[in-house]
């Protein structure tokens, strides 16, 4: 998927993967990372996502990357904050009140990037990538993040035929493929999603379900 794809969404304000409620999943299962209190969180495609903010409350300072200058300005505006602004290599440092966003392409990270984070949490980043994709994100997150890390994981399943994505499916069996060998994987909740979605069943679905998992990386 090119970039512009997700310039041009933000643009024209197609953004109906955002959400304006905390993440009910976040906030049910985030105690199941057991992470340390003042332990960094990442947050992968974060969008303007308020997600992050519930995060800062519990005590973890927030570092996410979006590509969209578009979402990282709305993020920091409709919460109130001036962030301080810096470069940062390729990307743009973003940063007001214990949360930083780093502003440009995901694969352009490093691990001096993410060397202090103790926990990710993505919703909206595997989800958002098309299959030929994931493999590579998943391996370049791998790559740079801090051994042991522990990812909080929601993923949308459904038949794919039935919709073009994004979000779209990933199935237990490939997020299991696509950490296979590299964490521990705990399937923590499967939900029965499409009654609560009624804008997937207007796109065509017959069925959606959402997983959240646990990992806890290799050391």
């Amino acid at each position: 998927m090119e970039k512009n794809f997700w310039h041009e969404r933000w643009q024209r304000q197609e953004i109906g993967f955002h959400q304006n409620e905390i993440n009910t999943y976040l906030i049910r299962h985030w105690q199941a990372l057991h992470p340390a209190r003042g332990a960094q969180v990442f947050v992968p495609l974060c969008g303007k996502s308020r997600d992050m903010l519930w995060l800062r409350e519990q005590g973890h300072p927030v570092l996410g990357v979006e590509l969209s200058a578009i979402a990282v300005q709305a993020f920091f505006t409709e919460n109130g904050c001036q962030p301080s602004r810096a470069s940062c290599g390729n990307l743009e440092r973003y940063e007001a009140y214990g949360i930083r966003i780093l502003c440009g392409d995901f694969f352009d990270l490093t691990k001096d990037d993410l060397k202090d984070v103790g926990a990710v949490y993505d919703r909206a980043s595997l989800v958002a990538l098309p299959p030929e994709m994931r493999a590579r994100y998943v391996r370049h997150l791998l790559d740079i993040l801090p051994p042991t890390t522990q990812m909080l994981l929601l993923t949308f399943d459904y038949q794919q035929p039935e919709m073009s994505g994004p979000p779209f499916a990933v199935s237990v069996g490939e997020v299991e493929a696509l950490y296979r060998g590299r964490a521990k994987i705990s399937l923590l909740a499967q939900l029965d999603a499409l009654d609560s979605n009624p804008r997937f069943r207007e796109r065509g679905l017959s069925r959606l379900q959402e997983n959240v998992f646990l990992l806890n990386l290799n050391p």
